[in-house]
């Protein structure tokens, strides 16, 4: 778990917004991992199951929530507490949309292959192509702006 808790952090904070939300996520995350980690069959995949069962988290906090936040509260500097906090490109990434933000988070910030999101995030190879071909535009423009 010491090994992949920054990669934990990383993805909750491209799903949730709510420091709580991410703290439950990561703590739900690794009491599931524990009782589940019988039914992992590879232990090569151990980041991507933890993983997954993260994603499969955050998307059940996101549907328990349901509020809307005002634009105005809405903080786009949010940084994550490892090595990348003082990057201007991971504060770029944080403002892409929730979608564009998870899979360029999971392929550039986890190293994470295409096909692999792909089945993390049950979407198409293409899908997870295409979404990385917007982000990455996306990120030039805002990066041009700076």
């Amino acid at each position: 778990m010491e090994n992949n808790k920054n990669s934990l952090y990383r993805v909750a904070l491209s799903m949730l917004s709510e420091k709580e939300d991410i703290e439950d996520a990561i703590q739900n995350t690794i009491i599931k991992s524990y009782e589940g980690i019988i039914y992992l069959r590879k232990n090569e995949f151990f980041k991507t199951w933890l993983i997954r069962i993260l994603i499969n988290e955050c998307k059940r906090i996101i549907k328990n929530n349901k509020r809307t936040i005002p634009i105005e509260e809405v903080n786009y500097n949010v940084g994550v507490s490892d090595n990348y906090n003082n990057l201007e490109l991971t504060n770029a990434v944080n403002l892409l949309e929730k979608d564009l933000k998870v899979v360029t988070t999971l392929f550039y910030f986890e190293d994470i292959p295409q096909k692999e999101i792909a089945k993390l995030l049950n979407i198409p190879e293409g899908t997870v192509r295409s979404r990385l071909s917007r982000a990455r535009k996306r990120l030039y423009e805002i990066l041009k702006e700076r």
